[in-house]
């Protein structure tokens, strides 16, 4: 008998009123549920709960992503609700943020207001 299940993903803030008005208003995730522990969105088919803890240690690493059709659409549209995404030295980007992998997958980063750092993927089309 083979296991029916769907990922959740889980991220975390110490600023929950940030984070609710970051994932519902500027990434446009349907708010499910809201407790003293976590915020709860739906992306798409998958559960995103944004759990709300005391500390967040600082990382410098993407520690969430979504697959996208068109990159650059998805920058403008996330860009002018308030997202700014990253620049790195030691990456070739374009303009607005856009590195190309060496297989020619494109990847661009950028922040929720907890410094967690999130990023978009479109993958080469081939």
């Amino acid at each position: 008998m083979t296991l029916q299940r769907r990922p959740i993903s889980f991220l975390a803030t110490t600023k929950p009123d940030a984070a609710r008005g970051f994932y519902g208003d500027v990434l446009g995730l349907t708010l499910l549920e809201q407790s003293p522990h976590a915020l709860v969105f739906r992306d798409g088919e998958t559960m995103l709960r944004v759990q709300i803890v005391q500390d967040l240690p600082v990382v410098s690493h993407t520690v969430h992503g979504w697959q996208v059709d068109d990159i650059e659409a998805q920058i403008a549209q996330l860009a002018s609700r308030g997202a700014v995404f990253l620049s790195f030295d030691h990456l070739s980007q374009t303009a607005s943020g856009v590195w190309t992998t060496p297989v020619g997958h494109k990847i661009a980063w950028f922040k929720d207001p907890d410094g967690n750092i999130l990023s978009l993927t479109e993958l080469l089309k081939v």
